[in-house]
């Protein structure tokens, strides 16, 4: 049996729009969504009344939003992550998110709660809150000082003493930077070079830390020097300078930083060095013979 080009035709545009409408059908009962009303009433419930009458419950209270009438759609903050593989919890925020006083809020578990103390057994701490019934340590004031045991000789007495530094001497502390003879030959200083404590630290002869970085240089006596040199200290050794002047070195004392005085003792000791001035100089003066 044979059918013509044209009855074919016919047969798909038929076929086709059969087709298309099973298909319309079918997503349109899929999506259709039912009305509140048609629900209410194919519910089995004890409701005997109109469903149409049924309204929004009005909130009493106005400080209480209304969520239901509210349909306005707020904003999703961001998400913060911790780690929970990591010992200390970091926070991963996003670049969009910017601080501003009403996000922002402490660490979790930074801020703990005080404890309450004398407020009932069941907080804790209630009834002696933690002192104890009697004794000096569970009375008002200050206590008792510390290191004391009860009138027994205490730890910090039944300790040996120690000399110097190590018993908190400030005598034993070294109030200059030491630099011998010997080690200043040894430095390869030429004739007519300068020595002072930013020559040194340039040799490599001292290197100063922590509280010697403000200590003054000394000059030792100790070995000898065969090179003229200029010597800028703050003090000399007696040996150190007879020998520097047996070899023609010059010698230059630094003045020390002055400790600050109020300005009535300021006064007082410029005129008692201005009066032991002069009585030097009477004294070196030669006397004048007397005319009779």
């Amino acid at each position: 049996m044979t059918l013509s080009s044209s009855t074919l035709s016919l047969c798909n545009n038929s076929e086709c729009k059969t087709h298309s409408q099973e298909l319309s059908s079918t997503m349109a009962s899929i999506f259709s969504i039912p009305s509140p009303t048609s629900l209410l009433t194919n519910q089995s419930s004890s409701f005997k009344g109109n469903v149409r009458n049924l309204k929004s419950s009005i909130c009493q209270f106005p400080s209480i939003p209304n969520y239901k009438n509210n349909t306005r759609v707020q904003p999703r903050k961001s998400l913060i992550v911790f780690a929970a593989s990591s010992p200390i919890p970091w926070a991963v925020v996003s670049s969009s998110v910017r601080f501003r006083l009403d996000n922002l809020g402490p660490q979790p578990g930074s801020r703990k709660n005080a404890k309450r103390k004398g407020r009932g057994h069941a907080a804790g701490q209630g009834g002696s809150c933690g002192f104890g019934m009697r004794g000096q340590k569970s009375r008002s004031g200050p206590g008792v000082r510390k290191g004391f045991e009860g009138g027994q000789m205490p730890l910090y007495r039944r300790l040996p003493k120690l000399r110097g530094i190590a018993g908190g001497m400030h005598a034993g502390l070294s109030k200059y930077v030491p630099v011998n003879l010997k080690d200043i030959e040894a430095a390869g200083f030429e004739e007519g070079e300068e020595v002072s404590l930013e020559s040194l630290k340039e040799k490599g002869l001292i290197n100063p830390s922590g509280r010697e970085r403000r200590l003054p240089l000394k000059i030792l006596g100790d070995g000898e020097l065969s090179v003229k040199l200029n010597f800028k200290a703050r003090a000399f050794s007696a040996q150190a300078k007879e020998k520097l002047e047996a070899v023609g070195c010059s010698l230059t004392v630094l003045p020390g930083r002055k400790k600050w005085v109020k300005p009535s003792v300021a006064k007082n000791l410029a005129r008692a060095d201005e009066y032991f001035a002069k009585k030097r100089a009477a004294n070196d003066s030669p006397e004048t013979p007397s005319t009779a």
